[in-house]
């Protein structure tokens, strides 16, 4: 559970005046959710079952992205409930919430205008993800932030990461986060209120021009929100950790470790190996005596629903954080601990 940070993920010198990392320090702990086509397939295609994480399905069936887009004909959840994502993170004491607006599979929640293959035009569904969401964390007083992959897309034939459709030899990588990357990135900040964070991930080959050009952007359109260490490159506004590990000791700077609740992040029907509330507890706290910040993911349906085991189990670890409300700081680490 435990590791070093890695230097490119790193949070970059000068970084700890940001305006919105006093708050960041308090928030603790929040919500990722996992959400896109990859739930509809919930780990299996064709009738198979694929090994992994469930939205890494397309890259590991090597599944052709024309043939993986014809589940957005099948994207219509009946029961997508924004309110009840919110609330579930409110009573899990969580302060603030990230949501996948564009997976490695490059299938958009929002109406982009740079692609129909988005929610809004290539669904029954036909709705705004990430503006449904966004407006209810606002109503609910929740800060809200965005995933967003800026260098893997299996479906655009630029992007990184499919290399059993476009030859990466004949790829324009540059001109895919010029012309793509960053008018979405700029979507993402004009169109749905104040963010929190825009939550970079996997910089492979993002260079560190363009990496700071990112930063830069996100920084000129909303100088309150945080970018997070995956931007690449040691330029994040915080660290972050390798998925599911905590740094080995206290950590000099900011930094937040994404967990998740079973082995997989977005939707899988076969996964069924929950972590114990307890032990979610000891994760929290442990990383809060370090100085971190945890992100525990959910990973909703093909129907929007959150599977119960994770609701049932962000639902103790709340009642736990009300008994103990200084749990999420650190102070109660051993207490933690032994109820694990």
């Amino acid at each position: 559970m435990t590791g070093e940070m890695r230097p490119e993920q790193a949070q970059r010198p000068g970084a700890r005046t940001h305006p919105s990392l006093p708050w960041f320090r308090l928030a603790r702990f929040g919500m990722f959710v996992h959400w896109g086509l990859y739930a509809l397939a919930a780990g299996r295609w064709r009738g198979t079952t694929v090994p992994g994480i469930g939205e890494w399905i397309m890259c590991h069936a090597r599944i052709p992205a024309t043939e993986y887009a014809t589940l957005a004909a099948r994207f219509d959840p009946k029961h997508f409930d924004p309110q009840a994502w919110v609330a579930l993170a409110k009573r899990a004491g969580q302060r603030y919430v990230v949501l996948t607006a564009k997976h490695h599979d490059g299938f958009c929640l929002w109406h982009t205008k740079l692609t129909g293959y988005n929610t809004v035009d290539a669904t029954p569904f036909g709705r705004d993800v990430v503006a449904e969401v966004a407006d209810e964390c606002r109503r609910q007083g929740m800060p809200f932030g965005v995933y967003y992959s800026q260098t893997q897309d299996w479906h655009h034939p630029d992007g990184d990461g499919n290399d059993w459709d476009y030859a990466e030899a004949g790829k324009d990588f540059d001109g895919y986060v010029e012309h793509y990357v960053k008018p979405q990135v700029r979507e993402l900040l004009t169109g749905y209120g104040p963010l929190c964070v825009v939550w970079f991930d996997t910089p492979r080959r993002i260079t560190r021009r363009q990496s700071q050009e990112l930063v830069d952007l996100v920084h000129e359109l909303q100088p309150g929100c945080l970018v997070n260490g995956r931007i690449g490159n040691g330029l994040g506004d915080y660290a972050t950790a390798t998925d599911n590990h905590l740094p080995d000791d206290v950590v000099d700077g900011d930094w937040e470790t994404p967990v998740s609740i079973n082995n997989t992040w977005g939707y899988r029907s076969d996964d069924h190996d929950w972590k114990s509330a307890a032990q979610l507890i000891s994760t929290l706290a442990m990383a809060a005596s370090r100085g971190g910040n945890v992100l525990l993911n959910v990973g909703p349906d093909g129907d929007g629903r959150i599977p119960e085991p994770s609701a049932r189990r962000l639902d103790e670890v709340g009642r736990w954080l009300a008994e103990h409300p200084a749990g999420a700081d650190g102070t109660d680490s051993a207490t933690a601990v032994q109820r694990g």
